[in-house]
């Protein structure tokens, strides 16, 4: 990009002019206070040769957490372990496919697609040319990067180790540290952010002239240039319905039907919360019986043997981020379609904690995936899942469907509505602990 380009917010649809950043500054919108763009101080540059250093090594830690052990349980001579595709591959054969699907695209399928699209554009780059396919790719990467949920999954691993500690001893193998790394290699990955890897595509090898196929809708209004939400591109003159001269996606003024999507979702995921709750997620059978338990039940559990710490991250991921979700995307829904204008930017900002705190919900499922998996004593004690865990994880994703179907550009079109649009502001504030107002940084 050049000097004094316009550039829009992705939140809110504010334009600004963008402006290269000094090391450790970050861009944000001046109307809804969103980071358009962040420079790096610390960590790799955002050059070809290191996103190959760092995919490449993702890639091999990925390979080594998939087919190695994570742990290894031993209680009264006898030891169970599972690697993570074994778990998943319990949870199939006992006819909970729809979990074990879950499970597996969200923690092996996703991952993977994200890192090995990525390290082939990072290697074209390298050698200073875009491979074929270069825009579906990228957005192939923005869309598993959404749905992976490697983290997750490593404070899943961690909590079920600390929570079989009390019934046998827990030996660590090497998927357990290898998750962690790849844990650790993710969150420097999440530094090439697609919009800046299109950008860095235009440096490193540049192409002349525009590949996005056409199509005829009626043109758009003089001086309302729209922004392309897979690249960030914005498109000056373009037409609703037409493609984004960049990457080829789809250009709309807002995500259709945005508001209907969301209410039907979340009265999906309201009307599963409620067998999510009262059905058992797990059942355990010992020498002692047979017993189901709820999310409830196994909080009260964990409090009542001596792990508040592990009840209040069970209660907060299972009970209070769920409900608060709905909560929170029923109220953002709702004024929106009334066209309310009170407190535009605290709504933008929830609806960014919406966006962060969505995946977390998964932790109760890959709890029990490995915990069904692990407990495979016969003779002494076997976990299965529940019906409950199958009503959960469709709350999870229906949320998270709901959450990216919602536009939150429809949080301030009341007030864009009482103004003229096309104005582009936001000066660089040097002086702002290292951020800048209004600027980017490509």
């Amino acid at each position: 990009m050049t000097e004094g380009e316009p550039v829009s917010c992705h939140d809110c649809g504010a334009l600004h002019r963008w402006r290269p950043l000094a090391d450790g500054q970050r861009a944000r919108c001046t109307r809804c206070g969103n980071v358009l763009y962040r420079w790096y101080a610390t960590g790799p540059a955002p050059t070809p040769a290191s996103m190959v250093a760092v995919t490449m090594g993702a890639v091999l830690v990925y390979l080594i957490a998939q087919c190695f052990p994570i742990v290894e349980l031993e209680m009264n001579g006898l030891t169970s372990g599972a690697t993570l595709l074994q778990a998943i591959g319990v949870l199939w054969n006992e006819r909970m496919e729809v979990i074990a699907a879950m499970v597996f695209f969200f923690v092996v399928a996703f991952p993977a697609l994200e890192l090995g699209a990525l390290l082939y554009v990072s290697a074209g780059l390298l050698r200073g040319r875009r491979v074929p396919g270069f825009h579906l790719l990228l957005r192939v990467v923005q869309g598993a990067r959404h749905w992976a949920m490697t983290e997750v999954l490593m404070i899943g691993i961690l909590v079920t180790a600390i929570k079989m500690t009390s019934m046998a001893r827990v030996i660590p193998h090497p998927g357990l540290f290898a998750f962690g790394a790849l844990t650790i290699l993710g969150a420097v990955a999440l530094r090439y952010e697609p919009r800046a890897l299109w950008g860095l595509g235009e440096r490193f090898a540049p192409r002349h002239g525009s590949t996005a196929p056409a199509s005829a809708p009626a043109p758009a209004a003089p001086g309302q240039p729209i922004d392309c939400h897979a690249c960030g591109l914005l498109n000056g003159g373009a037409c609703e319905g037409r493609h984004c001269r960049r990457c080829g996606a789809v250009l709309h003024r807002r995500i259709p039907n945005s508001i209907t999507w969301t209410w039907a979702l979340l009265a999906a995921a309201a009307l599963l919360y409620v067998p999510a709750n009262i059905l058992p997620v797990m059942y355990t059978e010992s020498l002692g019986g047979t017993g189901g338990d709820t999310i409830m039940s196994g909080v009260a559990l964990c409090w009542n043997t001596g792990s508040p710490g592990l009840a209040i991250v069970f209660f907060v991921a299972s009970a209070l981020v769920p409900v608060s979700k709905l909560l929170a995307l029923a109220l953002l829904a709702g004024t929106a379609q009334w066209g309310s204008r009170w407190a535009p930017a605290g709504r933008t900002r929830l609806y960014r904690v919406v966006e962060f705190i969505g995946r977390w919900s998964m932790l109760d499922i890959f709890v029990v995936t490995l915990t069904v998996a692990l407990v495979r004593f016969q003779a002494l004690a076997v976990i299965t899942a529940g019906p409950g865990a199958l009503a959960f994880g469709c709350v999870v994703i229906l949320t998270m469907i709901a959450s990216s179907r919602f536009d939150p550009r429809l949080i301030w079109d009341p007030l864009d509505s009482a103004a003229p649009r096309g104005r582009i502001g936001g000066e660089t504030d040097g002086e702002n602990n290292g951020e800048s107002n209004g600027e980017l940084h490509a």
